[in-house]
């Protein structure tokens, strides 16, 4: 599915199902706390932390996905178009770091 169809699938669901976007200042909140979810996860399941008994192991692809709804939520209440917007990012660090990473010396293996 491309980004634009994603966006407006989101947008579907909010209004036929969600009833109605969350405010900005919710969604950021949202998105926020998703991140975090996402962080914990990975922090436990590549990092040197443990899961605590009573926890039970995430969905690593879910809380990615939770990241992502937030994010086209707000997108589309702002008006930000994610598909021009991450070709537009693709080609500033393409121009940006095009020899950076290569040169980069902490990177070689």
């Amino acid at each position: 599915m491309e980004l634009k169809e994603l966006q407006k699938e989101v947008d579907h669901w909010i209004k036929t199902i969600g009833v109605r976007y969350f405010n900005e200042l919710t969604n950021l909140a949202i998105l926020t706390e998703e991140v975090g979810e996402l962080a914990r996860l990975i922090a436990r399941k590549y990092g040197e932390q443990s899961f605590k008994n009573s926890e039970e192991e995430q969905n690593l692809a879910d809380e990615m996905a939770d990241v992502l709804w937030v994010l086209i939520c707000l997108a589309n209440q702002t008006g930000v178009d994610l598909e021009d917007a991450i070709k537009k990012n693709i080609s500033k660090k393409t121009n940006r770091d095009k020899n950076r990473h290569k040169n980069n010396q902490k990177l070689s293996s």
